[in-house]
């Protein structure tokens, strides 16, 4: 690095330089499983209508009306229950921002569960937020008893449950996060139910608010339109009280969400039974994928309620690693999770594809088992 390029970081953050790039793997060639996308395309007809309906868009105007008639879209979608309002951002990870930046007071601090959706400690920590991480169980399932500890010893701003959780795919037991909400809404701290995998799961949190809106009070519930089918557009969404929406809507950039986004969003929205097929089709991909895996000498699968799973391995530390390599030989990109945290130690993490893809990684498992068999 030259001495002038050393100079021009003088204003950059310590922090920030400190940090790595969040990284996307190079992915042509591959069966792409690495990043919880549908992979289900629109049908040529589809697509064809949708060309139009872009094509028709005016580019040369900063989005207006239209960006409400997605909210309106969007709210008719899930039933919005009274007295709850709905805003957009540009992906969930703008929200989880937003977030952090209107909660940024002194000393204010963020807990959540580990492993899981690393934007949530980021983001805290960009906007000067103390982060603190729980760790789950061994099993994946919530520590109430270190969750409560750790809410009560800091008394978090914000406090994330991923329902089900990234990336371990599990659904948490109910009783348990009622309790952590209701020691959390007490002293008036926020509780995000992150629901990014929703059209996979048998349970939404968007139910209790429905049966028990005060318990629920000081509940945010994020969604995301990317596991929907659209992760191409980037679109996310929050659900909360009114009055507290308002304000964080405040620190929202007036053009976040595009004039083409919203017309994408707006036209999937339009043609929600295909997007929900393509849901029923991944839901029973996943069981016959988990069941195929248990059949698997070398490698321990866990259940999942999302479009993902984790699959652990058997072996030196270093079996998932050798696992992952011989995958990509065989054009098969998955996630390697074995070093993200110690409860995920030689573990992969596998999207769930078309049948075909799915039988494509099926086949790449056998082989890379085989070859650890003879190691």
């Amino acid at each position: 690095m030259t001495t002038q390029t050393n100079k021009a970081l003088r204003f950059i953050r310590p922090d920030v330089q400190a940090m790595h790039a969040y990284a996307v793997q190079h992915s042509v060639g591959m069966v792409k499983l690495d990043a919880m996308e549908n992979p289900f395309t629109l049908s040529p007809e589809l697509q064809a209508e949708l060309g139009k309906r872009l094509g028709a868009v005016e580019v040369n105007r900063y989005p207006g009306a239209r960006i409400d008639d997605l909210k309106t879209a969007l709210a008719k979608y899930v039933d919005l229950p009274a007295g709850l309002g709905l805003m957009l951002g540009n992906g969930s990870d703008e929200l989880i921002s937003l977030l952090s930046m209107a909660c940024a007071v002194p000393n204010a601090k963020v807990v959540a569960p580990e492993p899981g959706f690393v934007m949530y400690g980021m983001s805290a920590k960009l906007q000067g937020l103390q982060y603190i991480g729980v760790p789950l169980k061994a099993d994946f399932a919530l520590d109430e008893a270190a969750m409560s500890a750790a809410i009560a010893q800091h008394e978090p701003a914000i406090v994330y449950i991923a329902y089900p959780n990234n990336p371990t795919a599990n659904l948490w037991d109910a009783d348990t996060i009622r309790r952590l909400i209701t020691q959390v809404s007490a002293y008036g701290g926020l509780v995000v139910m992150d629901e990014a995998y929703q059209p996979f799961s048998s349970k939404s949190w968007l139910d209790e608010i429905r049966q028990h809106p005060e318990a629920n009070a000081h509940v945010l519930l994020m969604r995301t339109l990317s596991k929907f089918g659209l992760a191409g557009i980037r679109l996310g969404y929050m659900i909360a009280p009114t009055a507290l929406i308002n304000e964080i809507d405040k620190l929202r950039p007036p053009y976040n969400v595009s004039v083409l986004n919203a017309e994408c969003a707006l036209f999937a929205l339009e043609h929600s039974e295909v997007f929900a097929l393509q849901a029923t089709v991944i839901r029973a991909e996943r069981e016959a994928l988990f069941n195929a895996l248990q059949q698997m000498a070398g490698v321990t699968p866990y259940a999942s309620e999302a479009n993902m799973m984790v699959l652990r391995f058997d072996g030196d530390a270093h079996a998932a690693s050798r696992a992952f390599e011989v995958l990509k030989t065989h054009h098969v990109l998955v996630k390697n999770v074995s070093k993200m945290h110690p409860l995920l130690a030689n573990c992969l993490r596998l999207t769930i594809g078309t049948p075909d893809e799915n039988r494509q990684l099926l086949a790449a498992l056998q082989a890379a088992l085989l070859i650890e068999s003879h190691t």
